[in-house]
């Protein structure tokens, strides 16, 4: 007899099919005031096309709380409804925060597309981008713990929706059935981590008493560039959200000075905590490093928002106390787009070193301005990295001498 409950496991390759259009929709409230939504708008518009999806038209809802039935409004409702049966090729409306199953079904009946809130999203491009067995595990496990309170909004059309003989049960009983199997394949999934979670321990452990140091930071960042460049391997790197899913461990020598460098999964605002949960297994190569080098895009326009985040979740991990190198990536992209043209050398470098003076007062801790793309101030990356791991050897090792 087959396994025939295998719930997530037939389609994992994400909304990659043919071209999708979408609609994005977002709620200001007081909570979240109208100039956030809209960033949280720009970045639900990158995951969507790092998902498959071109989005057609953004609509933005001013609410004091979510509607509990349909998230929105009414007449944002209709809004949306109008424009979407006036545009063919809207297959999809992608909501900003989770949706309970009850609000999907709602939304689904009344707009007639498919309904994907941002969770959906980006368990949908994790989905798409595991490789390990590992990953594909978390993913699951992540699906699964999303999917089990949202079962009895999906099962409406079996629920008891009026009342006489025949109307009674089956819907109910549906929904029991189908969260046993969902707590059953949650449980198995579990089981199945620990087994491998058991494997990394074993393989951390035969790596001997190496300085482990971390790569972390917010998704698209540059990581795993600057991993390849440190390391002088191949790891993957992509211009897309989650590139990387699965801990990436390279030995790195520095003047006869070993360490091990990994590259984790990126971070982003609004992460489901069921993902963090699912995913901290991958992230133990975090826990358990001595050393963080923070990677941070200062291009973007919200890159001190996306250390917050980082830092967040380094917290939640009990990382957050750790040696850290800030690095400040993409130093080119900043000038290409915030310099003048007509600017002269010695304005820009003026300029840059007020920046430079501003983020140090900020963050207490030690900075470094890079472009792993052009290799600009590598050597004085090396250099403090360097320093960084040599001081973690003499605290660790303090009566050895050491070559380096």
């Amino acid at each position: 007899m087959g396994n025939d409950w295998n719930i997530g496991e037939k389609d994992k390759k994400g909304i990659k099919r043919t071209h999708e259009y979408a609609v994005l929709i977002g709620l200001a409230s007081q909570s979240q005031p109208e100039e956030q939504v809209q960033e949280y708008l720009d970045e639900l518009e990158f995951l969507a096309l790092t998902a498959g999806a071109y989005v057609k038209k953004r609509f933005l809802q001013k609410l004091s709380h979510p509607d509990s039935r349909t998230f929105i409004g009414k007449g944002k409702l209709e809004e949306i409804k109008e424009y979407i049966d006036n545009t063919e090729e809207v297959s999809m409306a992608i909501f900003d925060d989770d949706l309970s199953g009850k609000q999907v079904n709602i939304l689904e009946e009344t707009l007639k597309v498919k309904i994907i809130d941002r969770s959906t999203l980006i368990l949908d491009i994790f989905a798409s981008r595991a490789q390990t067995a590992q990953a594909k595990t978390q993913v699951e496990l992540a699906q699964m713990q999303y999917l089990l309170p949202r079962l009895r909004g999906l099962w409406t059309h079996l629920e008891r929706q009026r009342g006489g003989i025949g109307m009674r049960g089956p819907g109910e009983k549906e929904i029991e059935t189908d969260r046993r199997i969902v707590r059953d394949k949650i449980a198995l999934l579990k089981k199945k981590l620990e087994k491998i979670d058991q494997q990394n321990t074993t393989q951390r452990k035969q790596r001997g008493e190496l300085i482990r140091v971390a790569l972390v930071g917010y998704t698209n960042v540059g990581k795993s560039t600057l991993m390849n460049m440190l390391s002088k391997s191949e790891v993957f790197a992509e211009d897309k959200l989650f590139a990387t899913l699965d801990t990436t461990v390279r030995k790195v020598v520095f003047d006869n000075m070993p360490f091990l460098l990994s590259d984790t999964v990126g971070f982003i605002r609004k992460l489901p905590h069921h993902l963090i949960e699912s995913f901290k297994s991958t992230l133990d190569e975090v826990r358990e490093s001595d050393i963080l080098v923070h990677v941070v895009d200062i291009a973007h326009p919200q890159h001190e928002d996306h250390i917050r985040t980082v830092n967040q979740t380094l917290k939640e991990l009990n990382a957050l106390d750790k040696p850290t190198l800030l690095v400040f990536n993409k130093i080119d992209l900043y000038r290409e787009r915030y310099y003048d043209a007509y600017v002269d050398e010695e304005a820009r470098q003026e300029i840059e070193e007020g920046l430079k003076g501003s983020l140090r007062h900020t963050f207490d801790t030690e900075l470094s301005f890079i472009s792993a793309k052009t290799r600009e101030n590598i050597a004085g990356l090396r250099d403090k990295l360097q320093a960084m791991v040599r001081e973690q050897y003499i605290v660790r090792y303090p009566y050895q001498a050491k070559l380096w």
